[in-house]
């Protein structure tokens, strides 16, 4: 069963979805050399308790703080460290939640620090462009796994466009979001069309492709959470928070100027 919201339950998660954007903007305007992973964590729970909702990911399952920042060869759930300092030419994926009024707003970016390698410019976009292939296939009396064809697909061109293969993560993908972080159904960023449920207005998922520089196998690290490529190539990842609407996709994560 896939949650299925009354349209005041969308603007109440469209408003948290805000929190996250604004938070994320925080963090972009900060995320520099010197910086380090522990002080854009400081900063992201700040502003999001200063919005009055709570970070979605601290003590979630354990997990020690308000973000995951997954830099250069950590693909997600990097775990900020005042250790981990970013450095001219290294890319990080933030990835960022809240709640706010009991509904959960979830999204992701991938920044470039400093002056970076046109190879990790290219992958970040390509993981961007593949995640809004997936917003676009969001559409009422749909099926889930269109939504995961336009990923790869996507994917997949921008490999062909840029004379790279880019590995996709398998293991990790979107998933329902509402008054939980995670819910049903998973939804893979690989797959043929015309799959599973189909596609009902009020529902709400969370998109997130995750694509490297290399292959797609992983690791986890002795932390028990973060997850890197096997083979020490980079990575980026990208997600946003999307209601299924009459009018088509919604991105509750998206900035105010943008919705």
């Amino acid at each position: 069963m896939i949650e299925v919201k009354t349209p005041g339950e969308l603007q109440a998660m469209r408003a948290a979805g805000l929190v996250v954007a604004r938070t994320l903007a925080a963090v972009r305007a900060a995320a520099a050399p010197g910086v380090s992973t522990a002080e854009l964590d400081e900063l992201a729970e700040q502003t999001i308790r200063d919005a009055g909702a709570v970070p979605s990911f601290k003590g979630y399952h354990g997990f020690p703080a308000s973000i995951c920042a997954s830099v250069n060869e950590q693909i997600v759930h990097g775990i900020p460290a005042k250790t981990q300092v970013l450095a001219d030419g290294d890319i990080i994926s933030v990835d960022c939640g809240a709640i706010l009024d009991g509904w959960h707003g979830d999204s992701a970016v991938t920044l470039a620090i400093g002056k970076v390698s046109d190879a990790d410019l290219a992958l970040s976009a390509a993981t961007e462009a593949a995640m809004w292939a997936g917003i676009e296939a969001v559409t009422a009396g749909g099926r889930l796994t269109d939504i995961s064809y336009a990923v790869q697909s996507a994917a997949e061109r921008a490999g062909r466009d840029d004379g790279v293969e880019y590995g996709m993560i398998v293991e990790y993908g979107g998933h329902g979001i509402g008054r939980q972080m995670h819910m049903d159904p998973f939804l893979p960023n690989v797959g043929k069309p015309g799959k599973g449920p189909r596609l009902k207005p009020g529902m709400a998922l969370a998109i997130e492709p995750m694509l490297t520089g290399g292959g797609g196998e992983t690791r986890e690290l002795d932390d028990g959470w973060t997850v890197v490529t096997a083979d020490g190539s980079r990575a980026a990842h990208w997600e946003h928070t999307v209601a299924i609407t009459e009018d088509g996709p919604w991105v509750l994560t998206a900035p105010e100027d943008d919705a």
